[in-house]
């Protein structure tokens, strides 16, 4: 194998040149309310060809090694096509390495069977529960093995597993129909998956809960934002603006993420860090084979870096980050985040509910959306603050503003850090889901829009 891609990279007529195989076994198990709704395994294997030549790229995919040179030959005639200026890559070692997933508890060794019977008793959980209509239970496994090599020298294969289960429960009274979901997942083992009942049971109680919450009240509120919600803040408000791909090609992007600017209180470093081994957004080396690094994004309330390919890196004449990232074979790699959070410091929780007269508490996130500084994001529930204690549930909670304006607003930054990965992860350019993490600590955040009734 190492020699025939070796000797297909040397006949490639091009400024630089690589190739990436990639072998995948996806295993999964969903339930959709009583019925067990799909059991199996999938193997998917192919690779890809990616030529550079006078700044213009070739890309071709291919599921046989058998067309590996007509292959090469291919994406270097691309790249021929667009190539009218000059390649510029930033530099990074050469590099030659094997990694190979060790867990005890690997997935591949636990039987299909056993997979489908954990599944099957976690929506038990869900179903059997007084109050709930329709229920949602998924397990699956991936299995990656990636070789990568360039004309540069490098020869990398690395494998990765990632593992994870998801619920949801639909609870109904009248026409009031609420509904909450949880998800763990990661790259530690099967493990991740086991002892999730209560997972199972506090999604029961947040649907049927949600169901005799109350509306939230539009309005300005401090809000105190759980692990989860911070970590979603973190990475679709902020992390997305870091990736230097759109960064260079937007001017109006450019001016506001020049580094060195103040974007917050001297607490505040937000950063990148795809070396957390056992987190979803863990890996060794991103697919342009540059390792896997911490990078500060904001360090004590400063814009300090950002995420780069080796090609935004070579533009903007700063460092790879090894932020080059592809869902499979079947794409070429984009700027990417790994394991996005904001670095804990020492407020505890109760201080930071303690000190509110009139605040939110906003736990999870359904889901938000992003247009360059403004954000929009929907919490799965909050809870009133009054007084400096917690109070009933409120639903319907809708967060928004600008991302800048909200990080000078953080007045609070808890001491108890939480990750978090499950199944699904990050969209963008048609690469959907790419597996990342996020989190960070409970923050507080003044003067926050609330949308509501």
């Amino acid at each position: 194998m190492e020699g025939l891609i070796k000797k297909a990279l040397g006949k490639g007529q091009a400024d630089y040149l690589e190739i990436r195989l990639e072998e995948k076994t996806i295993t999964g198990v969903t339930y959709a309310g009583k019925e067990l709704d799909s059991v199996g395994a999938n193997a998917v294997k192919g690779g890809n060809v990616r030529a550079l030549y006078k700044g213009g790229w070739g890309f071709v995919s291919f599921n046989s090694l058998d067309e590996l040179d007509a292959k090469v030959a291919q994406a270097c005639r691309a790249a021929r096509l667009v190539g009218k200026g000059k390649s510029k890559l930033a530099k990074v070692p050469k590099v030659t390495a094997v990694i190979k997933v060790n867990l005890k508890d690997d997935p591949r060794k636990i039987p299909l069977d056993q997979k489908v019977k954990l599944a099957k008793k976690y929506n038990g959980i869900i179903t059997d529960s007084k109050g709930i209509i329709s229920s949602s239970v998924r397990y699956e496994d991936v299995f990656k093995k990636q070789t990568f090599a360039n004309t540069e020298g490098t020869f990398i294969t690395e494998e990765r597993m990632y593992c994870g289960a998801a619920f949801a429960a639909v609870a109904k009274d009248g026409a009031n129909v609420q509904r909450a979901h949880d998800t763990v997942g990661g790259t530690g083992g099967y493990h991740t998956v086991l002892k999730l009942e209560s997972k199972a049971e506090a999604t029961v109680k947040d649907a049927r809960d949600l169901l005799k919450a109350e509306k939230v009240s539009s309005g300005k509120y401090t809000v105190v934002m759980d692990p989860k919600m911070c970590g979603v803040f973190a990475h679709e408000a902020f992390g997305h603006l870091s990736e230097a791909d759109f960064i260079s090609e937007n001017s109006k992007l450019k001016k506001m993420m020049t580094l060195g600017i103040k974007f917050g209180v001297g607490a505040l470093s937000i950063l990148d860090d795809a070396t957390i081994r056992g987190q979803r957004g863990h890996y060794c080396y991103d697919e342009e084979g540059v390792a896997a690094q911490k990078n500060y994004l904001i360090k004590n309330g400063i814009l300090v870096g950002r995420l780069h390919s080796r090609q935004t890196a070579g533009r903007m004449n700063e460092k790879a980050s090894g932020s080059a990232r592809a869902i499979s074979y079947q794409f070429k790699p984009i700027v990417r985040m790994g394991c996005t959070y904001i670095e804990p410091r020492d407020c505890s929780f109760q201080k930071m509910i303690g000190e509110i007269k009139n605040g939110l508490y906003v736990v999870s996130a359904l889901g938000g959306m992003t247009e360059l500084e403004m954000f929009t994001f929907s919490a799965m529930k909050a809870y009133l603050i009054k007084n400096g204690k917690l109070g009933p549930m409120v639903r319907d909670v809708i967060l928004t503003g600008n991302v800048f304006e909200t990080l000078k607003n953080i007045d609070a930054i808890g001491d108890d850090l939480e990750l978090h990965g499950g199944l699904g992860g990050c969209g963008k350019d048609g690469q959907m889901p790419l597996p990342v993490s996020d989190g960070g600590p409970h923050i507080r955040v003044k003067d926050v829009v609330v949308g509501g009734k």
